[in-house]
């Protein structure tokens, strides 16, 4: 059995080397937290796939049946479904995470360990309720007769995005969350005041053909853009993909990581403090 020896001011240079030397604590959590979300529940894992598709066909119906948004010359619920999917993981991994310290207070008042393994072990949930809710995209494509191309098979590359998208707040809000308690109810405004502003319910297209480019480009900074024009790109096949407002989206995520890190690290020495 491996033997792990704390020596006094080594965990900062053992730190990155400690999260994989407790590899085996974040996959025991990340079980753990699967297997919570569902237990005493009626339908389950169901739930995974009923919230996201009430929102699609509520989306379809009202931006593309009453507003008739333009759909990008593909069945106008797959629009939605492909900016749907993306913000659900992206939200749900963000509340998630942000509460997963308060939630393990007496873990963390009572043993060692990196405090980075909480957070990332609860995106493993919203990840877990991604893959269930792929079962929509591919329901819909059957009854809509939309065959795929071979752009679907960028979507790990674009699914790794929004999870990078979704680290860097996290960590930030985790951290605040555990010295600010107000945060708790901060979270849910934001995720709910972000699926209005992120294009869910309608393509970037459309906001460039009535503002331009810089209206692209301003949508472009919230970091979740870039990753539901991802998707669309993969999945609908005739929506384009503007490289700037795409590549501005992601930098500002990278810098969203960065600051998210840098501030759970500061953090870190405080929490068994004031958990």
């Amino acid at each position: 059995m491996e033997k792990l020896i704390i020596e006094a001011g080594k965990s900062e240079a053992h730190y990155w080397r400690d999260l994989w030397r407790f590899r085996e604590l974040f996959e025991v959590l990340a079980w753990r937290d699967i297997s919570v979300r569902y237990k005493q529940t009626y339908i389950g894992a169901a739930w995974a796939v009923i919230r996201p598709l009430l929102t699609i066909l509520i989306g379809a119906g009202i931006f593309g049946g009453l507003a008739k948004m333009p759909s990008d010359g593909v069945p106008y619920a797959i629009l939605v479904c492909a900016g749907t999917l993306p913000w659900y993981f992206f939200s749900n991994a963000l509340s998630e995470s942000s509460a997963s310290l308060v939630g393990n207070a007496n873990l963390i008042s009572k043993i060692y360990f990196p405090r980075m393994i909480l957070p990332m072990s609860a995106v493993v949930v919203a990840f877990v309720d991604f893959a269930i809710s792929m079962l929509i995209l591919v329901g819909l494509m059957v009854w809509y007769q939309f065959p795929p191309t071979w752009r679907m098979l960028t979507l790990p590359l674009f699914t790794l995005l929004a999870f990078l998208s979704a680290a860097g707040p996290g960590l930030l809000f985790t951290a605040l969350n555990v010295k600010y308690r107000d945060f708790r109810y901060i979270i849910p405004f934001v995720v709910q005041f972000g699926l209005y502003i992120s294009p869910v319910f309608y393509s970037t297209t459309a906001i460039q053909e009535k503002y331009g480019d810089v209206g692209r480009m301003i949508v472009a900074i919230n970091p979740i853009v870039g990753v539901i024009d991802g998707y669309r790109w993969a999945i609908c096949g005739t929506t384009p993909l503007h490289w700037q407002s795409f590549v501005t989206s992601i930098l500002l995520s990278l810098i969203m990581l960065f600051v998210g890190v840098w501030y759970f690290r500061r953090m870190e020495k405080t929490f068994a403090d004031v958990i």
